[in-house]
Protein backbone atom coordinates (compact mmCIF):
# COMPACT_ATOMS: atom_id res chain seq x y z
CA UNK A 1 0.00 0.00 0.00
CA UNK A 2 1.32 3.45 -0.94
CA UNK A 3 1.96 5.71 2.03
CA UNK A 4 0.12 9.04 1.75
CA UNK A 5 1.83 11.96 3.47
CA UNK A 6 0.73 15.50 4.19
CA UNK A 7 -2.14 17.39 5.77
CA UNK A 8 -5.87 16.73 5.54
CA UNK A 9 -8.32 18.88 7.48
CA UNK A 10 -11.24 17.30 9.29
CA UNK A 11 -14.11 16.67 6.92
CA UNK A 12 -11.90 16.17 3.86
CA UNK A 13 -10.83 12.58 4.40
CA UNK A 14 -12.76 11.38 1.35
CA UNK A 15 -10.29 13.29 -0.84
CA UNK A 16 -7.32 11.49 0.72
CA UNK A 17 -9.18 8.21 0.15
CA UNK A 18 -9.70 9.05 -3.53
CA UNK A 19 -6.02 9.97 -3.82
CA UNK A 20 -4.98 6.64 -2.28
CA UNK A 21 -7.34 4.83 -4.66
CA UNK A 22 -5.44 6.31 -7.61
CA UNK A 23 -2.37 4.31 -6.57
CA UNK A 24 -4.33 1.17 -5.78
CA UNK A 25 -6.70 1.16 -8.75
CA UNK A 26 -5.50 3.56 -11.44
CA UNK A 27 -1.75 3.11 -11.75
CA UNK A 28 -0.38 6.25 -10.11
CA UNK A 29 3.34 5.95 -9.30
CA UNK A 30 4.14 9.35 -7.77
CA UNK A 31 1.66 12.20 -7.37
CA UNK A 32 0.51 15.20 -5.39
CA UNK A 33 -2.86 16.77 -4.72
CA UNK A 34 -3.83 20.03 -3.05
CA UNK A 35 -7.11 21.80 -2.42
CA UNK A 36 -7.64 25.36 -1.21
CA UNK A 37 -11.02 26.44 0.13
CA UNK A 38 -11.68 30.14 0.68
CA UNK A 39 -7.98 30.97 0.43
CA UNK A 40 -6.69 28.26 2.78
CA UNK A 41 -5.15 24.84 2.09
CA UNK A 42 -7.39 22.10 3.50
CA UNK A 43 -5.73 19.15 1.72
CA UNK A 44 -2.05 18.99 0.75
CA UNK A 45 -0.85 15.43 0.16
CA UNK A 46 1.73 13.45 -1.79
CA UNK A 47 2.53 9.79 -2.26
CA UNK A 48 4.55 7.23 -4.15
CA UNK A 49 7.90 7.32 -5.86
CA UNK A 50 9.41 10.35 -7.62
CA UNK A 51 12.24 8.51 -9.34
CA UNK A 52 12.13 4.77 -9.90
CA UNK A 53 15.84 4.60 -10.66
CA UNK A 54 16.78 5.85 -7.18
CA UNK A 55 13.65 5.12 -5.14
CA UNK A 56 13.39 8.81 -4.19
CA UNK A 57 9.99 9.38 -2.57
CA UNK A 58 7.45 11.74 -4.05
CA UNK A 59 7.05 14.41 -1.37
CA UNK A 60 6.23 18.09 -0.90
CA UNK A 61 9.61 19.10 -2.37
CA UNK A 62 9.12 17.17 -5.64
CA UNK A 63 8.67 19.18 -8.83
CA UNK A 64 6.70 17.97 -11.84
CA UNK A 65 6.53 19.02 -15.48
CA UNK A 66 2.82 19.53 -16.20
CA UNK A 67 2.57 19.99 -20.00
CA UNK A 68 -0.47 22.09 -20.98
CA UNK A 69 -1.46 22.81 -17.40
CA UNK A 70 1.20 25.50 -17.97
CA UNK A 71 -1.23 27.29 -20.30
CA UNK A 72 -3.34 28.32 -17.32
CA UNK A 73 -0.39 30.18 -15.82
CA UNK A 74 0.15 31.94 -19.16
CA UNK A 75 -3.53 32.91 -19.29
CA UNK A 76 -3.26 34.29 -15.75
CA UNK A 77 -0.28 36.44 -16.75
CA UNK A 78 -2.14 37.84 -19.76
CA UNK A 79 -5.26 38.48 -17.67
CA UNK A 80 -3.24 40.45 -15.13
CA UNK A 81 -1.87 42.66 -17.91
CA UNK A 82 -5.42 43.10 -19.21
CA UNK A 83 -6.57 44.05 -15.71
CA UNK A 84 -3.79 46.62 -15.51
CA UNK A 85 -4.94 48.19 -18.79
CA UNK A 86 -1.84 47.10 -20.69
CA UNK A 87 -3.36 44.36 -22.86
CA UNK A 88 -6.56 44.70 -24.89
CA UNK A 89 -8.04 41.36 -25.96
CA UNK A 90 -9.92 43.12 -28.77
CA UNK A 91 -6.78 44.74 -30.22
CA UNK A 92 -4.89 43.22 -33.15
CA UNK A 93 -1.88 41.16 -32.11
CA UNK A 94 0.15 43.30 -34.52
CA UNK A 95 -0.54 46.36 -32.37
CA UNK A 96 1.90 44.89 -29.85
CA UNK A 97 4.00 42.77 -32.23
CA UNK A 98 4.25 44.54 -35.61
CA UNK A 99 6.05 41.69 -37.39
CA UNK A 100 3.02 39.50 -36.76
CA UNK A 101 1.10 41.40 -39.45
CA UNK A 102 2.80 39.33 -42.19
CA UNK A 103 0.81 36.88 -44.35
CA UNK A 104 -2.56 38.50 -43.81
CA UNK A 105 -2.61 38.31 -40.00
CA UNK A 106 -2.99 42.05 -39.40
CA UNK A 107 -6.60 41.77 -38.26
CA UNK A 108 -6.16 38.78 -35.93
CA UNK A 109 -6.98 39.88 -32.39
CA UNK A 110 -5.33 38.92 -29.13
CA UNK A 111 -8.62 37.35 -28.04
CA UNK A 112 -8.81 35.19 -31.15
CA UNK A 113 -5.23 34.07 -30.63
CA UNK A 114 -5.78 33.27 -26.96
CA UNK A 115 -8.92 31.25 -27.67
CA UNK A 116 -7.22 29.08 -30.30
CA UNK A 117 -8.96 30.66 -33.30
CA UNK A 118 -5.85 31.96 -35.09
CA UNK A 119 -4.98 28.97 -37.28
CA UNK A 120 -1.33 29.00 -36.20
CA UNK A 121 -1.06 25.49 -34.78
CA UNK A 122 2.34 24.92 -36.42
CA UNK A 123 4.66 26.43 -39.02
CA UNK A 124 5.29 25.15 -42.53
CA UNK A 125 9.02 24.71 -42.04
CA UNK A 126 9.62 24.22 -38.31
CA UNK A 127 13.02 25.11 -36.88
CA UNK A 128 15.06 22.26 -35.44
CA UNK A 129 14.50 21.30 -31.81
CA UNK A 130 17.77 22.99 -30.88
CA UNK A 131 16.58 26.21 -32.52
CA UNK A 132 13.13 26.00 -30.98
CA UNK A 133 14.67 25.73 -27.53
CA UNK A 134 16.42 29.06 -28.18
CA UNK A 135 12.86 30.50 -28.52
CA UNK A 136 13.54 33.38 -30.94
CA UNK A 137 13.60 31.17 -34.09
CA UNK A 138 10.13 29.73 -33.45
CA UNK A 139 8.75 33.16 -32.54
CA UNK A 140 10.10 34.58 -35.80
CA UNK A 141 8.69 31.62 -37.75
CA UNK A 142 5.24 32.16 -36.24
CA UNK A 143 5.34 35.86 -37.12
CA UNK A 144 5.96 34.95 -40.75
CA UNK A 145 3.50 32.06 -40.95
CA UNK A 146 0.23 32.23 -42.87
CA UNK A 147 -2.78 30.93 -40.89
CA UNK A 148 -3.75 27.35 -41.71
CA UNK A 149 -7.41 28.40 -41.75
CA UNK A 150 -9.26 31.67 -42.11
CA UNK A 151 -10.51 33.33 -38.89
CA UNK A 152 -14.10 32.19 -39.35
CA UNK A 153 -15.03 31.62 -35.70
CA UNK A 154 -13.84 28.02 -35.65
CA UNK A 155 -11.04 26.98 -33.33
CA UNK A 156 -8.32 24.36 -33.08
CA UNK A 157 -6.11 23.62 -30.11
CA UNK A 158 -2.71 25.34 -30.43
CA UNK A 159 -1.00 22.71 -28.30
CA UNK A 160 2.53 24.15 -28.46
CA UNK A 161 2.37 27.42 -30.38
CA UNK A 162 -0.13 29.05 -27.99
CA UNK A 163 2.62 29.61 -25.44
CA UNK A 164 5.13 31.30 -27.73
CA UNK A 165 2.42 33.46 -29.30
CA UNK A 166 1.12 34.79 -25.98
CA UNK A 167 4.60 35.04 -24.47
CA UNK A 168 5.81 37.25 -27.31
CA UNK A 169 2.91 39.65 -26.78
CA UNK A 170 3.77 39.73 -23.08
CA UNK A 171 7.42 40.42 -23.94
CA UNK A 172 6.50 43.25 -26.30
CA UNK A 173 4.35 44.87 -23.58
CA UNK A 174 6.62 44.32 -20.56
CA UNK A 175 10.12 43.93 -22.00
CA UNK A 176 10.45 40.65 -20.09
CA UNK A 177 10.31 37.00 -21.05
CA UNK A 178 7.07 35.52 -19.82
CA UNK A 179 8.81 33.17 -17.41
CA UNK A 180 10.63 36.08 -15.78
CA UNK A 181 7.48 38.22 -15.60
CA UNK A 182 5.55 35.33 -14.05
CA UNK A 183 8.23 34.82 -11.41
CA UNK A 184 8.32 38.48 -10.49
CA UNK A 185 4.59 39.19 -10.49
CA UNK A 186 2.96 35.88 -9.57
CA UNK A 187 5.26 33.15 -8.26
CA UNK A 188 7.26 35.22 -5.77
CA UNK A 189 4.35 37.21 -4.31
CA UNK A 190 2.45 33.95 -3.77
CA UNK A 191 5.55 31.95 -2.74
CA UNK A 192 4.99 29.37 -5.49
CA UNK A 193 7.24 26.62 -6.75
CA UNK A 194 6.37 27.26 -10.39
CA UNK A 195 8.78 27.93 -13.23
CA UNK A 196 8.49 28.33 -16.99
CA UNK A 197 12.19 27.89 -17.64
CA UNK A 198 13.60 25.96 -14.68
CA UNK A 199 16.78 27.18 -12.94
CA UNK A 200 19.50 24.53 -12.94
CA UNK A 201 19.64 24.56 -9.15
CA UNK A 202 16.08 23.19 -9.01
CA UNK A 203 16.67 20.35 -11.49
CA UNK A 204 17.40 17.62 -8.86
CA UNK A 205 13.88 18.05 -7.48
CA UNK A 206 12.15 17.13 -10.76
CA UNK A 207 10.34 13.79 -11.03
CA UNK A 208 10.85 12.16 -14.45
CA UNK A 209 7.70 11.54 -16.45
CA UNK A 210 6.70 7.94 -17.14
CA UNK A 211 5.18 7.27 -20.55
CA UNK A 212 1.54 6.37 -20.89
CA UNK A 213 0.64 2.70 -21.40
CA UNK A 214 0.25 1.64 -25.03
CA UNK A 215 -3.48 1.16 -25.71
CA UNK A 216 -4.69 -2.23 -26.94
CA UNK A 217 -8.36 -1.34 -27.47
CA UNK A 218 -8.97 -0.95 -31.24
CA UNK A 219 -11.58 1.75 -30.61
CA UNK A 220 -9.11 3.78 -28.53
CA UNK A 221 -6.39 3.36 -31.14
CA UNK A 222 -8.80 4.47 -33.87
CA UNK A 223 -9.74 7.56 -31.84
CA UNK A 224 -6.11 8.46 -31.19
CA UNK A 225 -5.24 8.15 -34.88
CA UNK A 226 -8.20 10.35 -35.78
CA UNK A 227 -6.98 13.04 -33.38
CA UNK A 228 -3.21 12.88 -33.70
CA UNK A 229 -2.35 10.48 -36.50
CA UNK A 230 -0.08 11.32 -39.45
CA UNK A 231 -1.28 14.29 -41.46
CA UNK A 232 -3.94 15.38 -38.95
CA UNK A 233 -4.13 18.90 -37.61
CA UNK A 234 -3.93 17.45 -34.11
CA UNK A 235 -0.74 15.59 -34.92
CA UNK A 236 0.80 18.75 -36.35
CA UNK A 237 -0.24 20.83 -33.35
CA UNK A 238 0.85 18.38 -30.65
CA UNK A 239 4.31 17.75 -32.09
CA UNK A 240 5.06 20.96 -34.03
CA UNK A 241 5.16 18.82 -37.14
CA UNK A 242 7.39 16.19 -35.56
CA UNK A 243 9.79 18.52 -33.73
CA UNK A 244 8.65 17.25 -30.32
CA UNK A 245 7.84 13.80 -29.04
CA UNK A 246 6.60 13.11 -25.52
CA UNK A 247 5.92 9.40 -25.69
CA UNK A 248 7.96 6.80 -23.85
CA UNK A 249 9.95 7.08 -20.63
CA UNK A 250 12.92 8.67 -22.43
CA UNK A 251 10.89 11.51 -23.94
CA UNK A 252 12.50 14.85 -24.65
CA UNK A 253 10.45 16.55 -21.94
CA UNK A 254 12.56 14.74 -19.35
CA UNK A 255 15.73 16.53 -20.51
CA UNK A 256 17.50 19.45 -18.86
CA UNK A 257 17.52 21.31 -22.20
CA UNK A 258 13.71 21.32 -22.40
CA UNK A 259 13.31 22.17 -18.73
CA UNK A 260 15.61 25.18 -19.10
CA UNK A 261 13.92 26.60 -22.19
CA UNK A 262 10.73 28.63 -22.36
CA UNK A 263 7.89 26.56 -23.83
CA UNK A 264 4.99 28.38 -22.20
CA UNK A 265 2.37 25.98 -23.52
CA UNK A 266 4.03 22.86 -22.21
CA UNK A 267 7.10 23.02 -19.93
CA UNK A 268 5.86 24.55 -16.70
CA UNK A 269 7.35 22.77 -13.70
CA UNK A 270 5.52 23.02 -10.40
CA UNK A 271 3.77 21.22 -7.55
CA UNK A 272 0.13 20.46 -6.78
CA UNK A 273 0.29 22.85 -3.82
CA UNK A 274 1.48 25.71 -6.02
CA UNK A 275 -1.19 25.02 -8.65
CA UNK A 276 -3.97 25.06 -6.09
CA UNK A 277 -2.59 28.20 -4.44
CA UNK A 278 -2.23 29.93 -7.82
CA UNK A 279 -5.85 29.29 -8.77
CA UNK A 280 -7.14 30.13 -5.30
CA UNK A 281 -5.62 33.58 -5.73
CA UNK A 282 -7.63 34.16 -8.92
CA UNK A 283 -10.93 34.01 -7.02
CA UNK A 284 -10.01 35.46 -3.62
CA UNK A 285 -7.19 36.49 -1.31
CA UNK A 286 -4.40 34.09 -0.40
CA UNK A 287 -2.25 35.49 2.39
CA UNK A 288 -3.07 39.00 1.24
CA UNK A 289 -2.52 38.38 -2.48
CA UNK A 290 -5.37 38.43 -5.01
CA UNK A 291 -4.59 38.20 -8.73
CA UNK A 292 -7.98 38.97 -10.36
CA UNK A 293 -10.86 41.25 -9.59
CA UNK A 294 -14.32 39.90 -10.36
CA UNK A 295 -14.59 41.74 -13.69
CA UNK A 296 -11.31 40.29 -14.92
CA UNK A 297 -12.31 36.79 -13.90
CA UNK A 298 -15.64 37.13 -15.69
CA UNK A 299 -14.04 38.53 -18.85
CA UNK A 300 -11.28 35.98 -19.13
CA UNK A 301 -13.06 32.80 -18.08
CA UNK A 302 -16.27 33.10 -20.12
CA UNK A 303 -16.23 30.69 -23.04
CA UNK A 304 -15.92 32.32 -26.47
CA UNK A 305 -15.61 29.14 -28.54
CA UNK A 306 -18.04 26.33 -29.12
CA UNK A 307 -18.40 23.31 -31.34
CA UNK A 308 -15.89 20.83 -32.66
CA UNK A 309 -12.20 21.58 -32.21
CA UNK A 310 -10.34 21.35 -35.55
CA UNK A 311 -7.37 19.67 -33.85
CA UNK A 312 -8.88 17.61 -31.02
CA UNK A 313 -11.89 16.51 -33.13
CA UNK A 314 -14.36 16.95 -30.28
CA UNK A 315 -16.05 19.86 -28.56
CA UNK A 316 -13.81 22.15 -26.54
CA UNK A 317 -14.58 25.49 -24.92
CA UNK A 318 -12.05 28.23 -24.28
CA UNK A 319 -12.09 31.67 -22.75
CA UNK A 320 -9.01 33.88 -22.86
CA UNK A 321 -6.62 30.95 -22.65
CA UNK A 322 -8.55 29.09 -19.98
CA UNK A 323 -10.37 25.82 -20.57
CA UNK A 324 -14.03 26.03 -19.65
CA UNK A 325 -16.23 23.09 -18.64
CA UNK A 326 -17.06 20.82 -21.61
CA UNK A 327 -17.30 17.18 -22.55
CA UNK A 328 -13.55 16.68 -22.27
CA UNK A 329 -13.02 18.68 -19.10
CA UNK A 330 -16.10 18.74 -16.86
CA UNK A 331 -14.24 20.40 -13.93
CA UNK A 332 -16.36 20.96 -10.82
CA UNK A 333 -19.13 23.28 -11.96
CA UNK A 334 -20.41 25.60 -14.69
CA UNK A 335 -18.24 28.56 -13.69
CA UNK A 336 -15.03 26.67 -13.01
CA UNK A 337 -11.98 27.39 -15.18
CA UNK A 338 -8.40 26.24 -15.53
CA UNK A 339 -6.29 23.97 -17.69
CA UNK A 340 -5.35 20.31 -17.93
CA UNK A 341 -2.13 18.84 -19.27
CA UNK A 342 -1.18 15.79 -21.29
CA UNK A 343 -1.01 12.71 -19.12
CA UNK A 344 -3.38 13.93 -16.42
CA UNK A 345 -2.19 16.99 -14.49
CA UNK A 346 -4.69 19.77 -13.88
CA UNK A 347 -5.17 23.06 -12.08
CA UNK A 348 -8.42 24.98 -11.80
CA UNK A 349 -10.60 27.26 -9.72
CA UNK A 350 -14.32 27.23 -9.02
CA UNK A 351 -15.63 30.55 -7.69
CA UNK A 352 -18.96 28.99 -6.74
CA UNK A 353 -17.28 26.46 -4.46
CA UNK A 354 -14.45 28.83 -3.47
CA UNK A 355 -11.78 26.30 -4.41
CA UNK A 356 -8.35 26.18 -5.99
CA UNK A 357 -7.40 22.66 -7.13
CA UNK A 358 -4.09 21.12 -8.16
CA UNK A 359 -3.12 17.58 -9.18
CA UNK A 360 0.25 16.51 -10.60
CA UNK A 361 1.71 13.09 -11.32
CA UNK A 362 4.63 11.38 -13.04
CA UNK A 363 2.70 8.47 -14.57
CA UNK A 364 1.06 9.70 -17.74
CA UNK A 365 -2.35 8.38 -18.67
CA UNK A 366 -3.14 7.45 -22.24
CA UNK A 367 -6.76 8.56 -21.92
CA UNK A 368 -7.97 11.34 -24.19
CA UNK A 369 -11.18 11.84 -22.24
CA UNK A 370 -12.15 11.25 -18.62
CA UNK A 371 -9.05 10.40 -16.57
CA UNK A 372 -10.42 8.34 -13.65
CA UNK A 373 -7.78 9.74 -11.30
CA UNK A 374 -8.93 13.35 -11.52
CA UNK A 375 -12.58 12.37 -11.86
CA UNK A 376 -12.41 10.51 -8.55
CA UNK A 377 -10.66 13.40 -6.86
CA UNK A 378 -13.12 15.94 -8.24
CA UNK A 379 -16.10 13.85 -7.15
CA UNK A 380 -14.64 13.69 -3.65
CA UNK A 381 -13.95 17.42 -3.58
CA UNK A 382 -17.53 18.22 -4.56
CA UNK A 383 -18.87 15.83 -1.93
CA UNK A 384 -16.74 17.50 0.78
CA UNK A 385 -17.27 21.14 -0.25
CA UNK A 386 -20.75 21.37 -1.77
Amino acid sequence: MTEIKGDVDEGFGAIADAFAANFRDHGDVGAGFCLYVDGRAVVDITGGVADRSTGRPYDETTLQLVFSTTKGAVAIAAAMLHQAGRLDYDAPVAQYWPEFEAEGKGGLTVGQMMSHQGGLISVDDPPSLEEVLRVDPIVEALAGQAPLWEPDGSHGYHALTYGWLVAEVVRRITGQRLGDWFQENVARPLDLDFWIGLPEAEEPRVSPLLGSPVPDDPAVIEMMLAVMGPGTLGGRALSLDGTFSFTGDDNVFNTREVHASEIPAANGITTAASLARLYAATIGEVDGVRLFDDATRERTTTAVTSGSDRCLVMETKFGMGFMCPDGILPLSGPNSFGHAGAGGSIGFADPDLGIGYGYVMNQMSGSLVGDPRTQGLTDAVKACVS
